[in-house]
């Protein structure tokens, strides 16, 4: 690595020059230049080796300012400390300098103890400022490298959640041999609405990113079925109090098995999952289970899910009764028929009704 051990000195008075060479020739190699043009072309072929820039602000072919203009465009300044030498007394001048990466100014006639602390210092400096940028360069390349091994990590985790969540949405489906695709549907029914719901009403703070939570954690919306007895759940004909009573549980039990039993990497799709397993049957009249809650009382994220799984309930066929068309569905959630939901979630159903028929389709049950 070669040496930092030379002064370029931008002077076009021969006897300043012979000044400055005389305070530092003990200490450095000097380089002189009468113009800024000369200055430039010595400060290219030996900037390997320049440790300090003494620059004079009024000089022939290119001044001072004029030099800083033109190595600021290649950042130099940035690379090499310079000092401005001038006699004048001017606050516009030295802004200007500073703005163009001057570090420090001497004042002519020149104090040579003086000359020799500014440039001491300012070669300190810059040597700390350079090598604190290495070690911060080096900083940020391993904090990257542990991103991206943090960022793989994350994504192994992601993935150990999507099987998870498939695999115990996948036993619910297995208990109801008449509703196969139906977490599929659900997951697909509350990305498209909640995206309608970005597009519309901004207050609800959704992203696309919690959009994809919600999409996962809506596949356990019915996860407390698995606590039903069979003969319950399976019943063709009409139940009773008690057991419907024992069906309604199943939101509080799914949510105690997400609490309890259920351990997800991603704290955000945990919340979600709990909160819409508890609250997917909530109605926003205050009519719903199980604990009653009205109005924005209950999460955007839960009142999709309810929406598209009242949707999903019409069209598709139970043991208790025939599919009823996507039209019929979509008109009998609309009017209320279906228990009270948002205007702003029916203004949003409305805005992606094509968009849910096609997902009817995709994700049709097999007869």
């Amino acid at each position: 690595m070669i040496k930092r051990d030379t002064i370029l000195i931008f002077e076009d008075s021969a006897i300043d020059r012979e000044i400055l060479v005389e305070i530092f020739r003990m200490d450095y190699k000097i380089l002189e230049a009468s113009n800024g043009k000369e200055g430039i072309a010595l400060l290219n072929s030996h900037f390997a080796s320049i440790a300090v820039v003494l620059l004079d602000y009024m000089m022939p072919v290119m001044d001072g300012i004029e030099v800083l203009e033109y190595l600021r465009e290649r950042n130099v300044p940035n690379k090499i400390p310079f000092i401005m030498v001038t006699g004048e007394e001017s606050p516009e001048l030295e802004k200007k300098g500073y703005e163009y990466g001057v570090i420090s100014y001497i004042r002519k006639p020149y104090q040579p103890d003086v000359i020799r602390q500014i440039v001491s210092n300012a070669v300190g400096w810059f040597k700390y400022k350079m090598q604190l940028e290495v070690v911060v360069k080096k900083q940020n390349e391993n904090i990257k490298k542990q991103n991206e091994i943090l960022l793989q990590q994350t994504k192994k985790l992601n993935q150990l959640n999507e099987i998870l969540i498939d695999s115990l949405s996948n036993i619910v489906e297995f208990r109801n041999l008449e509703t196969k695709q139906h977490i599929k549907r659900i997951r697909e029914f509350s990305l498209c609405l909640g995206g309608s719901i970005i597009k519309l009403y901004p207050e609800y703070d959704l992203t696309p990113e919690k959009l994809v939570q919600i999409g996962w954690a809506s596949s356990l919306h019915d996860i407390g079925k698995i606590a039903i007895p069979d003969n319950i759940i399976l019943k063709s004909g009409k139940l009773t109090g008690d057991e419907f009573e024992l069906i309604k549980s199943h939101t509080t039990k799914g949510a105690e098995i997400i609490q309890s039993a259920i351990r997800l990497n991603d704290k955000a799709v945990y919340n979600y999952a709990y909160d819409i397993a508890r609250h997917h049957h909530e109605k926003y009249d205050g009519k719903g289970y199980p604990d009653g809650l009205k109005g924005e009382e209950i999460s955007i994220a839960a009142q999709i899910v309810s929406l598209v799984d009242v949707y999903d309930a019409l069209t598709s066929k139970r043991v208790y009764k025939a599919a009823y068309d996507p039209d019929k569905a979509y008109q009998m959630i609309i009017n209320g028929h279906s228990g009270a939901f948002s205007p702003k979630l029916l203004k949003a159903f409305t805005e992606v009704k094509a968009e849910f028929e096609e997902i009817l389709v995709k994700y049709h049950d097999e007869d």
